[in-house]
């Protein structure tokens, strides 16, 4: 072994050799001591990953480039920025549906027409009966109203005040959807329009009776605020019976909410230019929803009756899966439109201070998950007077669960039937379906699988009720209508 070289030195030491040899003598004599010494420096980079004997060449720098590592796309690699993959998707998937629209526009031409826009919800442009629908809802605010006061005044009974409720609440359920049934001259839409605010009245005043049930019970008359903000603990705070005026309830009617309090949190301030957005994210994307509606879906489902008639199997998967596309485009950008840019417009006109309309539902890795977070007013309604009252009342956790999902089946079939006229139950068995979805879901996959399963669940499960829908809406009603029969 050679002196001045150091062997089986630890990887974590990387060395930098110099020879440095002073030529020999013409007398032959041996390198001097000095001039053939060896010299070791300790390198500035270290390698950590190595323990093995160190082989030096002459006049050159060894450094070590190799360590202990997964590749940056395994499943044991701790790498998790994928955000150019993620530009890298939005990019194809915009290069993707720019040569669909441009394949549209060749095949079909430009098939919006505002003429048809306008007939969706009116017949004649001087007959409102949608409208006039919704002003009539008013009456069954003020009975609401006026059956609490009573109530509050002690003029009639609990038993007396609850029977006029469930007259109240049954008639609010049934009064629209015999109106759009014996009436035709309200249109699909126009009725779907109509249900639809008879039945946020409708869980807004079971709520309104709830609340106000609950403040009678209790010895000391205030609201339930939870822990409300500093800027609303400013504010003077309402007690019971002096909510009981015309301006608290046409405020809760209007607010962004199902569950009604008597101190509802409050912004400090209008914000315009958050209200300016708001108002043109409405107007842009509303006419985004009907673009995509009557430039692409229309022709696919149009494309897509002669399949069904046939019983194609083959041809209507291909339909089921050329509509899923603009389908599940239109339900995100409804959501868009209706969780975030209308509902945050309202709340900023009222200063309606709690704004968590959704939660991150797309991270969902269960079914009940993102039916728990996509629509937080409807859920905190159901958790709040129906699902923790079931469990008071000593029903299980699954017969409480299995009830929920029962009533929005039932409020999707509600929603739906009625204003198309017919009662296929398409909506409710596909809300039904959602139990064992979930079941299946939970005990089996986990993780990204999971999160795949409920996007592909609402990618196709949709369009098939779309195509179910209008399938059987076309036989019922436009299959002996001979110029409709030829457009489809």
């Amino acid at each position: 072994m050679q002196p001045g070289i150091k062997y089986n030195q630890p990887a974590t030491e990387m060395y930098r050799i110099n020879l440095s040899l002073a030529p020999i003598s013409s007398g032959g004599s041996q390198p001097s001591e000095t001039s053939g010494s060896i010299f070791t420096e300790r390198a500035e980079n270290k390698c950590s990953h190595m323990n093995s004997k160190v082989t030096f060449c002459h006049g050159q720098s060894l450094s070590f480039c190799h360590k202990l590592q997964e590749s940056m796309l395994s499943s044991a690699s701790s790498f998790k920025n994928y955000r150019g993959i993620l530009n890298w998707c939005v990019v194809m998937l915009v290069l993707s549906n720019a040569r669909l629209f441009l394949e549209n526009l060749l095949r079909n031409g430009i098939l919006v027409d505002p003429i048809q826009v306008v007939s969706l919800f009116l017949k004649d442009p001087y007959s409102w009966p949608a409208a006039c629908l919704v002003i009539v809802s008013n009456v069954f605010i003020l009975v609401a109203l006026y059956t609490e006061r009573k109530l509050a005044m002690g003029s009639i009974s609990e038993k007396v005040g609850l029977l006029i409720y469930i007259f109240n609440l049954t008639i609010i359920l049934c009064f629209p959807m015999v109106v759009v049934l014996k009436l035709p001259s309200i249109t699909p839409v126009g009725g779907a329009f109509a249900l639809g605010v008879y039945t946020i009245l409708f869980l807004k005043l079971y709520s309104y009776k709830d609340v106000n049930r609950w403040c009678r019970e209790r010895t000391q008359a205030k609201a339930r605020p939870s822990s409300p903000s500093a800027s609303s603990a400013m504010q003077s705070h309402v007690s019971y019976p002096g909510n009981l005026s015309l301006r608290d309830m046409y405020y809760f009617v209007f607010a962004p909410t199902l569950c009604y309090e008597l101190n509802f949190p409050r912004s400090e301030s209008i914000r315009m230019g958050f209200l300016l957005r708001r108002l043109f994210e409405m107007t842009y994307f509303i006419s985004n929803v009907l673009s995509i509606v009557f430039q692409w879906m229309v022709p696919i489902i149009r494309s897509s009756m002669k399949p069904l008639q046939e019983m194609d199997y083959s041809r209507m998967t291909e339909r089921l899966l050329r509509l899923a596309v603009p389908n599940h485009l239109l339900w995100l950008i409804f959501f868009y439109w209706f969780f975030h840019s209308s509902m945050n417009f309202v709340a900023e006109l009222l200063r309606f201070g709690d704004r968590e309309f959704y939660r991150d539902w797309w991270n969902s890795e269960t079914i009940t998950f993102f039916w728990q977070n996509w629509n937080i007013p409807v859920h905190k309604w159901c958790l709040r007077h129906f699902y923790k009252p079931l469990l008071r009342r000593g029903a299980g956790k699954l017969l409480s669960q299995s009830a929920v999902f029962f009533a929005s089946a039932f409020f999707h079939e509600y929603l739906v039937s009625v204003p198309l006229r017919m009662f296929r139950l398409w909506a409710f068995m596909g809300m039904m379906a959602q139990l064992p979805l979930a079941w299946f879901v939970a005990r089996f996959l986990r993780g990204n699988y999971g999160n795949a399963a409920v996007w592909l669940s609402l990618i196709i499960g949709q369009p098939i009720a779309v195509l179910m829908y209008v399938h059987d809406y076309y036989v019922t009603h436009c299959q002996d209508d001979p110029t409709i029969a030829e457009a489809l």
